[in-house]
């Protein structure tokens, strides 16, 4: 199902004499009082995290995004604030907040050194790692599995970088391909023109749940990676920056993020009432008890 296109309604600069002008140096919080409006940048495929169901972007990160943009709506005294949605893909992301195209990209992006020299993020709310989805039946388990085998995973992330630096020495002579999203990743195992799809994991298992023969896949072979997951935003805004965190910080401490996690990783998820159950990783409940946008690269 295709994901909305973003408003591309109009609106005059607000005039409320009772809003809150936002401070000297604040070029996003001043846009949004502007025109009245946040720009959330959402996925389309990226269970649970943000996706598009029942024709609307839904999922943990886009409810964490709706909090945020709640928190602006008060902060800047506007209650008619809107929300502009924008779709993104894993390769357009970043451009659209470098670029201004949005203001808060909510989904599965993970917080790296590299990244940071172009955008800022707010704690994370997910960690994650990368393994491999494979049919049951491939006899594919592990890593040196792969010898020789087409694998795939996502332009522009972090699992596809790691893969390549992996198969620089030629020791596995994988053929590596790249897709545009993680959907069309997961159709090329299931059509057999790829033998593994290599990504984080909790986005795997979210595939592979929603597929129509679940048992028919597997996610194997240990972590590649670490990766946490947060909101991604721009790193020409302090005040806004300052504002989202705090907003976070508050909802892991009220229990509310807890909550959202119980919402969409232990309990029906649309559009099938698909049961994802996983648990909160241990790495996830201690970065709650200290919350932080410092990680480890």
């Amino acid at each position: 199902m295709p994901a909305p296109a973003a408003a591309t309604t109009t609106t005059t600069a607000n005039t409320d004499p009772a809003a809150t002008a936002p401070p000297d140096g604040a070029p996003v919080l001043r846009r949004i009082r502007q025109t009245g409006a946040i720009r959330i940048a959402h996925r389309e495929s990226s269970v649970p995290f943000s996706f598009v169901a029942d024709g609307k972007p839904v999922g943990y990160a886009v409810d964490l995004c709706l909090k945020v943009a709640d928190a602006v709506r008060g902060a800047l005294k506007l209650p008619s604030l809107r929300v502009d949605w924008v779709p993104v893909t894993p390769a357009s992301r970043i451009p659209a907040i470098v670029e201004g195209k949005a203001d808060l990209e909510c989904g599965s992006t993970t917080n790296n050194r590299e990244r940071r020299e172009q955008v800022a993020f707010t704690i994370p709310h997910y960690i994650a790692g990368s393994r491999m989805l494979v049919k049951a039946a491939s006899g594919i388990n592990r890593w040196p599995d792969l010898r020789g085998k087409t694998v795939v995973s996502t332009t522009g992330t972090t699992p596809l970088a790691t893969l390549r630096k992996m198969d620089e020495s030629g020791a596995l002579q994988l053929r590596l391909v790249e897709a545009r999203d993680h959907a069309q990743a997961f159709a090329m195992v299931e059509g057999g023109k790829a033998d593994a799809f290599v990504m984080d994991d909790v986005l795997l298992y979210g595939l592979r749940a929603n597929a129509a023969h679940p048992d028919d896949y597997r996610v194997t072979g240990d972590l590649l990676t670490i990766e946490p997951y947060a909101i991604m935003l721009s790193r020409h805004d302090t005040a806004f920056k300052q504002l989202a965190d705090k907003t976070l910080v508050a909802s892991i401490y009220d229990q509310d993020t807890q909550r959202l996690y119980r919402k969409w990783f232990q309990a029906p998820i649309p559009p099938h009432g698909t049961r994802l159950d996983i648990p909160m990783s241990y790495l996830l409940r201690d970065s709650f008890k200290f919350p932080s946008d410092k990680v480890a690269d």
